[in-house]
């Protein structure tokens, strides 16, 4: 944000300033001036040039002899513009212009020159472009005093703060704003610019309809100004506004902006002729056209707010206006807008259409409301003074706008407190009084009414931050600071999942760290459900929210597989976020290949479901959930092998799945699992008891049974485990087997049991009674037989 001292200087009385000083003053305070850029250069004189006559060698550079008052400088220009009679800017041997380039007293093709004839744009006052080179020197009007300081005589003799401001600042990014700071840190009054003018004919409350349909427009505010002239504006307004780093356009345009720039306010003038008396600010309809003001036709939808003559469009509100009711040269009768509008509205507008204006950008923040009025009578007194223009009686207005006082209590004691220091109760009175915010004491407590255009300031911690930033935090003395001392931790979710994370990098996978936005095609693989779209995405790859993490695995495979690699075990830990707004924390695998590859006698174990399902429950024994999970056919999206799949489930909820990718979708055995580690992590794990080891010793039994194929293994495990009694330590299965002297439809199962007494030595006796009688169980209640071979 631009400001610049001589706008200021309108408002507070900063003439004996040293800028430099007020800068470190004002920073100190809390408002970061972070760049001072002054105007004012040395030994610059205004010349009249007497005479001009050709180089004798040279056929574009003249001779000049310049009269600067106390004496004649010869010098030599090759500007195609200089001539006798004008007035110029002259730099004398001395003088240094930006970018260190001093001038000295030269000889240019035998002639001597001392000094030089100079254009803005050498002095660093406007851009050099193609178009400013051609227009050659400056020349100065006729009344310019010879010998006097050109900069001042322009105006431009300006010094330029340059503000690197916190967000809720937002009041000083207008001057009016930043010279109550300023006055606030020398502790001077502000005097407020003069929004006197005179109202001539009938009431325009009578020849405007205003009609408000959308609560998204707060506030509205409308004068008419008829007999404009468009024609060039004053120099003081078009230096100022240079000065904030806007373009000169005509003198109403230039009012509006500067009205803007005064008050942080931004106003839209419509030609009136061209606008009608109906005037109707609504929301946009889906697909509804306008043509703004750049001559561009935008497409709008039902967030948009716009202003409408009857039934058409014709300017978005608080971005910009429309084609059809811009002011040219022709326009008479404006009509100005003073608004409020609901400031999500107008960001989203803004960033959607790529439309960010000065005035969109401040719309996009909370405005003070007392500005509307004051902003549209500051108008129409510039209008009337500089545009010859008559302003219209009345005031048509809109209000819907929440007037409560913002008031706020703070004692003395949670001022000192807060702060670390005793600051003496006259200062904080002093703070207040400077502020400009009135208030009362009663029994050491504060009653403050905060003024409306100090938006950042609403609570009592705002107001004590406001008295010690200007009785000084410098005041603050230093102290080490005295903290208790403990031991650093991870947050219980943090260790949850850094412990996933550890336990899969033990288990032999590599972690991979992909982009959470991805392609709306790639989102659609593993997955049923669709993303969430961005406004304004980077790329066409990146433009919608993942829901599942498998698609971006799926890309890092196609990525290795087309560099032979064979061998691919990896995994994923991140957030993906859903269409409800809500995001749940994954856990994804994909294994293609060798999970154990080992070269020497050949000894590989290559994936396949089994080993994935052991990964699965070795992680989920590690985590606490041992005998709460259970597997269960499924096939969850078409990507996935529907004879090769299985749900997860804990403590009977769906957490994820796991298994092979359907052949018809990649040919290549590719393995993947994604499981729901937010569901996981809410449900309770006890403290893990490690079992006490028995002293006494084990006794193992294996079994095979024949059963149908539809009966599982965990179905087996069951029964067992029911009538193994307390002396079953341990089943498990290591075999399964399909084939001949098997019937069809039917399998073989076999189990590994072990069998321990931790008061006594079992016999072989009392196992082989428990033994059988497990047996007898599974081959009655599952209709199994026990395989002899």
């Amino acid at each position: 944000m631009k400001i610049s001292l001589n706008w200021i200087k309108d408002y507070v009385d900063i003439e004996n300033e040293n800028v430099y000083d007020m800068a470190d003053k004002i920073t100190n305070c809390g408002v970061n001036v972070e760049h001072v850029v002054t105007n004012n250069l040395n030994n610059l004189v205004i010349g009249h040039v007497i005479s001009c006559t050709p180089h004798p060698d040279s056929d574009h550079l003249n001779v000049c002899e310049v009269d600067i008052l106390n004496e004649k400088l010869q010098i030599v220009c090759g500007a195609k513009n200089v001539r006798t009679g004008i007035k110029v800017i002259v730099a004398k041997v001395g003088a240094v212009l930006p970018g260190n380039f001093k001038i000295k007293e030269s000889t240019i093709r035998g002639i001597k020159s001392y000094g030089m004839i100079c254009a803005l744009f050498e002095l660093g006052l406007e851009e050099k472009t193609e178009e400013n080179y051609n227009k050659g020197i400056y020349e100065l009007d006729d009344d310019a005093p010879v010998g006097e300081d050109p900069i001042k005589y322009l105006g431009l003799d300006d010094t330029i703060y340059e503000l690197d401001l916190n967000p809720n600042r937002s009041d000083c990014t207008n001057h009016l704003g930043f010279a109550y700071e300023v006055a606030s840190v020398l502790v001077k009054k502000v005097k407020l610019p003069n929004t006197d003018f005179t109202e001539v004919g009938d009431d325009i409350s009578s020849k405007i309809h205003l009609d408000v349909k959308t609560p998204n427009c707060m506030m509205y505010q409308t004068r008419i100004v008829k007999d404009v002239v468009v024609k060039e504006s004053p120099s003081f307004i078009k230096n100022r506004l240079e000065a904030a780093g806007m373009r000169s356009i005509n003198n109403v345009v230039d009012i509006s902006n500067y009205v803007m720039l005064e008050y942080g306010q931004p106003l839209h003038f419509f030609d009136k002729e061209k606008l009608g008396d109906n005037i109707t600010i609504r929301m946009a309809r889906d697909n509804e056209k306008i043509v703004t003001l750049d001559n561009v036709e935008r497409t709008l939808n039902n967030s948009d707010i716009v202003i409408a003559k009857d039934d058409e469009a014709v300017a978005i509100a608080g971005v910009m206006g429309g084609l059809s009711t811009e002011v040219d040269e022709d326009t008479r009768t404006i009509l100005i807008e003073s608004a409020l509008f609901n400031p999500y509205n107008v960001r989203y507008t803004s960033i959607r259409l790529g439309l960010r204006s000065e005035a969109s950008l401040r719309f996009e923040k909370p405005l003070n409301y007392e500005y509307t009025k004051e902003a549209i009578d500051r108008a129409c007194y510039l209008l009337e003074k500089y545009a010859d223009g008559k302003v219209l009686t009345g005031t048509v207005v809109y209000d819907n706008v929440d007037k409560t006082l913002k008031i706020a209590q703070v004692s003395y004691e949670k001022i000192n407190k807060v702060l670390g220091i005793t600051v003496p109760k006259e200062e904080v009175k002093n703070s207040f009084d400077r502020l400009g915010f009135p208030f009362t004491c009663d029994n050491d407590i504060y009653t403050v009414t905060i003024p409306n255009r100090r938006i950042d300031v609403r609570i009592k911690e705002d107001l004590i931050e406001e008295v010690g930033r200007l009785y000084g935090f410098d005041k603050i003395a230093n102290k080490t600071p005295i903290l208790p001392i403990k031991s650093g931790n991870y947050s219980p979710f943090v260790k949850f999942r850094k412990d996933v994370s550890k336990r899969l990098r033990t288990l032999g996978l590599n972690e991979v760290k992909t982009y959470t936005l991805i392609s709306e095609e790639e989102n659609k693989l593993f997955n049923n459900e669709e993303g969430l779209k961005v406004l304004l995405p980077m790329s066409l790859d990146r433009t919608t929210t993942r829901t599942s993490l498998l698609s971006s695995l799926y890309k890092v495979y196609k990525y290795n597989d087309a560099r032979s690699v064979s061998n691919i075990n990896i995994y994923e830990v991140s957030n993906v976020y859903h269409n409800d707004y809500t995001e749940e924390l994954k856990l994804a695998c994909l294994m293609k290949g060798d999970y154990v590859n080992s070269t020497w006698q050949d000894n590989t174990i290559p994936v396949n479901f089994f080993v994935l399902k052991g990964i699965i429950s070795n992680l989920l024994d590690y985590l606490g959930y041992q005998n709460r999970y259970v597997f269960k056919e499924s096939c969850p999206n078409n990507e996935m092998h529907p004879g090769v799949c299985a749900n997860i489930y804990v403590d009977n909820e769906e957490i994820g799945y796991f298994g092979k990718v359907s052949p018809l979708f990649e040919k290549a055995d590719i393995f993947v699992l994604e499981i729901s580690l937010t569901k996981l992590y809410n449900k309770k794990v006890s403290k893990i008891v490690y079992p006490k080891i028995s002293k006494y010793p084990e006794i193992k039994k294996d079994v095979a049974f024949i059963v149908d194929d539809e009966i599982t293994s965990d179905d087996i495990k069951k029964i067992i485990k029911k009538y193994g009694t307390n002396t079953l330590k341990d089943v498990y299965v290591f075999d399964l087997y399909k084939g001949s002297n098997i019937e069809t439809n039917k399998k073989s199962l076999a189990f590994s049991l072990t069998f321990v007494d931790y008061e006594k030595t079992l016999t072989e006796e009392e196992v082989d009674v428990l033994f059988k009688k497990i047996i007898e169980k599974v081959c009655t209640l599952l209709n199994a037989v026990v395989r002899d071979k």
